[in-house]
């Protein structure tokens, strides 16, 4: 196809998996999809002819549309379930050669905010699917970088400077359960069937169901169970809570996945050189620059957190403008920001899973960059045990040392410190062994251990290999 939209401009989602999930053919899939379920469950409720629905189900092939013909003439109407409905209508005219009249079973009842917006429900509850089967992956591959590294050291950093010792275990646990907590959060976010009729009132899906067994809210249920979507308990064509509900699940994930991305970016500067994106052909080159290997990976992710909160916000702006019972232009403005928001999140899991997999560790490197602070990083600590031992004013003798300390060259601060420190600390106080015990940064590590284990714990779902496989 010529002149389609490749995703050349976005290449965080720019790949035939998110694009199977969130493309034009998965809409006009997904459209055909609520149509054909529509059909079973009339013909099951005995409300069109026997048969019918296999026919519909037969002409709701989306390769038999034209993609490209519809977008353009999606514009006649405002929506693109108005020129599908003339070509499923003709198609399935075409195939009903028993003469069943099945193409009454086509749209009855529904109007194409009902359809529109059941379509793009189902195409999120399988893009968050697809994506959740990555998080996972990303979660047991952090897991077990916080089971190895434990005990490896680093340096905490604070408003961009050394603050204190950490492990790059907790580090990891830290990013494990933003990442948990967001997935978490987007799984328990209902994704409902939409139904509700011209005006939200139900009134043809009333007339259809006069004189029979059923009810329009049976119909609705039938239609959730036949698409695995959520019931409504009510036409919520005008609250857009499922909306703004997805929208923000699938922003606050691409959150966690920008926080390891923009740690990943500092961390993985040479001068830094603590971690390393796993190496590929191809990957990270520069095209004028042939020793460079960019992070690309952490690139995109971090473009998609970028992106992520402005289509979160366009969301709650439609929602808050939805006027009438059908708005003029604040639905339309919907489409493209939630599936935009789905299409990140989907790309970026992808790369983050890789990402996460194969990430290189540089246990060595973190040491030598703790130790450009050397024992200053322990000053809190000391502080706590040591002022004591020095009168009422301790605290105040102790800054002092650190004061003096910061005068000096960067590469003589380690042993100025300690020097002073001794100077100010009577050694029947304090001995030398004691003193460099408080030295050593792994003596002041807190709970960093446990905080991981607590964190692991509080998300079993997430630790485990199982189901993390791509389909």
């Amino acid at each position: 196809m010529t002149g389609g939209d490749f995703g050349l401009l976005s290449p965080v989602s720019a790949s035939t998996a998110v694009t199977a999930l969130t493309g034009d053919r998965a809409v006009i899939a997904a459209i055909l999809d609520v149509e054909a379920a529509w059909a079973a469950v009339l013909e099951e409720a005995g409300l069109v002819p026997a048969g019918s629905a296999a026919v519909v189900a037969e002409a709701a092939d989306p390769g038999s549309y034209d993609v490209a013909s519809l977008a353009e003439r999606a514009q006649g109407g405002g929506n693109p379930v108005i020129p599908l409905l003339g070509d499923l209508r003709a198609r399935v005219r075409e195939l009903d050669t028993a003469g069943l009249g099945a193409a009454s079973a086509v749209h009855t009842s529904l109007t194409s905010q009902d359809v529109l917006d059941s379509a793009l429900m189902l195409l999120a509850s399988r893009t968050v699917s697809a994506l959740l089967v990555d998080v996972k992956g990303t979660t047991t591959a952090l897991a077990t970088l916080v089971e190895q590294h434990a005990d490896t050291l680093c340096v905490g950093r604070s408003l961009t400077q050394h603050a204190l010792p950490y492990t790059f275990g907790l580090r990891a646990g830290q990013w494990f359960q933003g990442v948990a907590a967001a997935s978490r959060r987007l799984e328990s976010v209902e994704i409902p069937i939409q139904f509700g009729g011209a005006g939200g009132t139900l009134a043809s899906a009333n007339k259809l169901t006069a004189g029979s067994a059923s009810t329009p809210f049976a119909l609705a249920d039938a239609l959730a169970a036949q698409l695995d979507l959520a019931p409504a308990a009510a036409p919520w064509h005008t609250n857009r809570l499922a909306v703004t509900s997805l929208g923000d699940g699938l922003a606050a994930l691409i959150d966690s996945f920008g926080k390891i991305a923009a740690d990943l970016l500092f961390l993985s500067r040479p001068e830094v050189a603590e971690l390393g994106e796993p190496l590929a052909a191809g990957r990270g080159v520069s095209s004028a620059m042939p020793q460079k290997q960019n992070p690309v990976l952490s690139v995109l992710i971090r473009s998609a957190a970028l992106q992520a909160p402005g289509l979160a916000s366009q969301l709650h702006l439609a929602a808050a403008t939805f006027n009438d019972e059908r708005p003029d232009g604040a639905w339309h403005s919907e489409w493209p920001a939630l599936r935009q928001l789905l299409a990140l999140a989907a790309g970026a899991a992808g790369h983050l899973r890789e990402l996460t997999e194969g990430l290189r560790v540089f246990p060595d490197a973190m040491r030598r960059n703790l130790d450009i602070s050397g024992p200053l990083l322990l000053s809190e600590g000391l502080v706590a045990a040591v002022a004591p031992l020095l009168g009422e004013d301790g605290k105040q003798k102790l800054q002092v040392v650190v004061d003096e300390t910061l005068t000096a060259p960067a590469p003589e601060q380690a042993d100025t410190y300690r020097k002073l420190l001794r100077e100010a600390v009577p050694s029947d106080k304090l001995s030398d062994a004691e003193l460099e015990a408080l030295l050593d940064p792994a003596s002041y590590l807190g709970e960093a251990q446990e905080i991981s284990r607590r964190i692991l714990a509080a998300y079993p779902e997430f630790t485990s290999t199982k189901g993390t496989t791509r389909g």
